[in-house]
């Protein structure tokens, strides 16, 4: 459950910060407001979909759909008069080939972080519980391997290595004959 409300809170946040970014950089202002529903927004549909280990192919869509419903979020949040909403359909905000493909860039490439992200996350859980397993397998078996009546380990001595050769010391004097 925890793990599931980070990966959750990890995602919501990474496409917000996108979609905010794209929406500031292209000349837009997002109210905290708006930010605040984006952010609600992509938790809640994230949220369902983080029960187990999701590849860039599930992930890609889900963040492209969701930039695309914060653009027209933050577009309708931002533009509150008829005015407005003129000037915006002539700044650039209205998606045009340019802003299609920035966007498909970037919506690709955080798709694959986010991907590089979840199998090293869940690699690293595999891991953790086999090394955790073997653990408590080892555990399980000591007192049987034990023999009886040792309480205190073994003091180990220090052992001889036989090939060893000790050069130790100041060097010795050449003589010349």
């Amino acid at each position: 459950m925890p793990f599931r409300l980070l990966r959750t809170a990890v995602f919501a946040g990474v496409c917000l910060g996108l979609g905010w970014g794209a929406h500031v950089f292209a000349g837009g202002a997002v109210s905290p407001g708006a930010m605040a529903g984006a952010l609600g927004a992509a938790f809640a549909v994230a949220y369902p979909l983080s029960g187990r280990e999701r590849t860039f192919g599930a992930i890609l869509p889900l963040l492209g759909g969701l930039q695309v419903a914060m653009h027209v979020a933050f577009s309708l949040a931002h533009a509150a008069s008829p005015i407005e909403v003129m000037a915006h359909v002539h700044s650039g905000l209205v998606p045009g080939l340019g802003m299609l493909v920035a966007h498909a860039w970037a919506t690709g490439l955080t798709a694959l972080w986010l991907a590089r992200g979840e199998a090293l996350f869940w690699a690293l859980l595999r891991r953790l519980a086999v090394r955790l397993l073997a653990l408590r397998l080892l555990a399980s078996w000591t007192p049987l391997l034990a023999p009886p009546g040792r309480v205190e380990p073994p003091v180990l001595r220090p052992a001889v290595l036989r090939y060893a050769v000790s050069r130790r010391g100041p060097p010795r004097a050449i003589e010349f004959a």
